[in-house]
């Protein structure tokens, strides 16, 4: 199982980017998804959650900013962003509990992709 992030750049303070996840690989099926950043010189912060029946979750700093949605044909998720922020600045990370056969489920990260807003 393999998780690929695309999406990252350069924006604008108020500006907005959409981040991708593809899932490969064996896949009995794909439960939550979520997003991860790490800014600088700072841990692991939790962004974003989305169950396979699209219940969302989201940090406070981000709600109403981003949307976090999936595609479960596709194995893929997604990340929009709005109004962004210096301090939405870091690595994104996505992560999937991915079932490779009934009941054997584990979670799997992505590579990261790099966001970086700054005028």
């Amino acid at each position: 199982v393999q998780l690929q992030a695309s999406g990252g750049g350069l924006a604008q303070p108020g500006g907005s980017l959409r981040l991708s996840c593809d899932v490969t690989g064996i896949i009995f099926s794909v439960d939550n998804m979520y997003w991860y950043r790490q800014a600088p010189g700072k841990g692991r912060e939790w962004v974003a959650t989305i169950s396979r029946g699209r219940v969302t979750t989201y940090l406070e700093s981000v709600k109403g900013r981003f949307t976090i949605s999936r595609d479960n044909v596709k194995n893929a998720m997604y990340l929009q962003m709005k109004s962004l922020k210096p301090e939405d600045t870091a690595v994104y990370y996505c992560v999937a509990s991915v079932c490779r056969s009934e009941g054997s489920c584990d979670n799997f990260w992505g590579q990261g992709t790099l966001v970086t807003v700054s005028s």
